[in-house]
């Protein structure tokens, strides 16, 4: 009996750590980060570099940070390289930044060089249906997305994508 007992305390606790252990580490930017219920993201047609018709199911089966930005968005410009490096240090995540309104391809691409920006996907959402549909009020805004489609975390603002702080948290995402 005593030993039922300490296994079903044990197990609760493991239980709760695990459930806990996203929350326990948003600290730095990530303390922006709105863990959410999981929602399947819409179907929509984004436009790639050459203006050829994609879609983001091409990342399903993937952990994707999916981030809402423009050429013209300060915060944007200033985000972008950190996306860059964390697409560098954690090729297993797809990290899909979708420019959203009128954003010209050769402006991105200018955009892009300027940033260091050498591997991100250029795909634009010219007339920002996918982001009404998801919500996005104002820009930057980044979505983590789980491998089954469904966006499972929100941060509005810009962020250090980088950092110690939102690797980690990216990789206890990853784990549960």
């Amino acid at each position: 009996m005593r030993k039922m007992l300490l296994v079903a305390l044990y197990t609760a606790f493991a239980c709760g750590a695990n459930a806990g252990s996203v929350e326990g580490l948003l600290t730095g930017d990530m303390k922006k980060l709105a863990l959410v219920a999981p929602v399947a993201l819409p179907e929509a047609v984004l436009l790639d570099g050459a203006g050829l018709e994609t879609s983001l199911a091409q990342y399903k089966g993937k952990w994707m940070v999916l981030n809402f930005w423009a050429t013209w968005c300060a915060p944007c410009r200033k985000e972008m390289p950190a996306l860059q490096r964390l697409a560098d240090a954690m090729p297993e995540i797809a990290v899909v930044p979708v420019a959203t309104g009128r954003n010209d391809v050769a402006m991105i691409e200018k955009f892009y060089g300027e940033a260091g920006v050498t591997s991100l996907p250029v795909l634009r959402d010219p007339k920002s249906g996918l982001a009404h549909q998801m919500g996005v009020m104002g820009l930057p805004v980044t979505l983590i997305v789980n491998p089954a489609g469904e966006e499972v975390a929100r941060l509005i603002g810009d962020a250090e994508w980088d950092s110690v702080e939102a690797q980690a948290v990216l990789k206890a995402m990853m784990a549960e």
